[in-house]
C-alpha cells in the first residue's frame, strides 16, 4: 500500500521557518518532520512514497537526492564522463515519487494529480506536518473491515485553556487545569482512501477537507479511527520547539525505530 504525503502548502503560520523552504523540510532533531513521518510509516513496512509538493517543491527534490547520497558509498569516475557507481547505500528502503502538484493548489486538487501514481488500489494518505503513534496496521485493518471508501484519524486536540464551572450568577465555584478530555476531536490525518476517492475530487481549486469530505459523510461513506494516544501537529514554531525538545530528551513518542 503506497503512502501520499501533502507537502505542498505555504506554511504561513510558522513563516519564521518557511520562508526559506516548505513547512515539511522544516527539520526537528536536524532531519525535515517529513522524514521523521516516513520513517513512522516505514516501521510498519509502507516505503513506498509519494510527496505532492508545491510551495519550494525543488527544496524537497534537491533533499531526498542529497540524502541518497549522504547515505551511500560511491565513486565517481571522472575519466569516464563522471560515471557515478553505487557500493553501498545506508539509507532507508523507499520508493519516493516526489510530484509537482502545483504552487496554488489545493488539498484535494493535489490528491487528484498523484491519481496515475496511485493505481486501483487502496492508498494512505496524510499531512507532511503532523507526527503521531496511531497503530498503522489496526487503521488498515479497521478500514478494510468496514468496506468504506474512507477512514480519517480522529485525534483528541485536549483544551487549549484552563476550565471554569460558572453557575447563572457568574460565580466560579471551581477552576481546573485543561484536560485532553476536554478538548474536541478534529481530522488527525493518517488516513486509509480507496481508489473511488477521486470520483470526489474535481479540480485544482477542490480542498479535501471541505466538500469532498462532506459528502462522503453525507453518504455514509467516511469512518472514524479513534486514536488516544499521541498526535502533534507542527503548526508553529512553538510545536517546533516542543517537538525538538521530546527528540532532545529522549522522550519522542514517535520515535519508534533505531539511529
Amino acid at each position: 500500500m503506497k503512502v501520499v504525503l501533502l507537502a505542498g502548502g505555504f506554511g504561513t503560520r510558522i513563516s519564521e521557518e518557511s520562508y526559506l523552504r516548505p513547512k515539511p523540510m522544516v527539520e526537528i532533531g536536524g532531519k525535515p518532520i517529513l522524514w521523521h513521518i516516513m520513517k513512522y510509516y516505514s516501521s510498519y513496512g509502507y516505503n513506498e512514497f509519494i510527496i505532492c509538493c508545491g510551495y519550494k517543491q525543488h527544496v524537497i527534490k534537491e533533499w531526498f537526492a542529497d540524502y541518497y547520497l549522504h547515505t551511500s558509498d560511491i565513486t565517481f569516475d571522472f575519466t569516464q564522463n563522471g560515471k557515478m557507481e553505487v557500493h553501498k547505500s545506508y539509507t532507508d528502503p523507499w520508493t519516493v515519487t516526489l510530484v509537482d502538484t502545483g504552487l496554488n493548489t489545493m488539498t484535494g486538487g493535489r490528491v487528484k494529480r498523484i491519481q496515475k501514481y496511485v493505481g486501483e488500489e487502496p492508498f494512505l494518505l496524510t499531512y507532511g506536518d503532523g507526527v503521531s503513534t496511531v497503530n498503522l496496521d489496526a487503521l488498515v485493518q479497521f478500514h478494510m473491515a468496514h468496506g468504506k471508501i474512507a477512514t480519517m484519524t480522529a485525534v483528541n486536540v485536549g483544551q487549549q485553556f484552563g476550565v471554569l464551572d460558572i453557575d447563572e450568577q457568574g460565580t466560579i465555584h471551581r477552576f481546573r487545569e485543561k484536560q485532553d478530555t476536554d478538548g474536541h476531536v478534529i481530522n488527525g490525518g493518517y488516513m486509509v482512501l480507496n481508489p473511488e476517492i477521486f470520483d470526489y475530487l474535481e479540480d485544482d481549486n477542490t480542498v479535501f477537507e471541505k466538500a469532498p469530505l462532506e459528502r462522503l459523510a453525507a453518504e455514509g461513506e467516511l469512518k472514524a479511527y479513534v486514536h488516544n494516544g499521541f498526535w502533534k501537529c507542527m503548526d508553529t514554531t512553538r510545536d517546533k520547539h516542543q517537538l525538538e525538545e521530546m527528540l532532545q530528551t529522549g522522550s519522542a513518542p514517535w520515535k519508534v525505530w533505531e539511529d
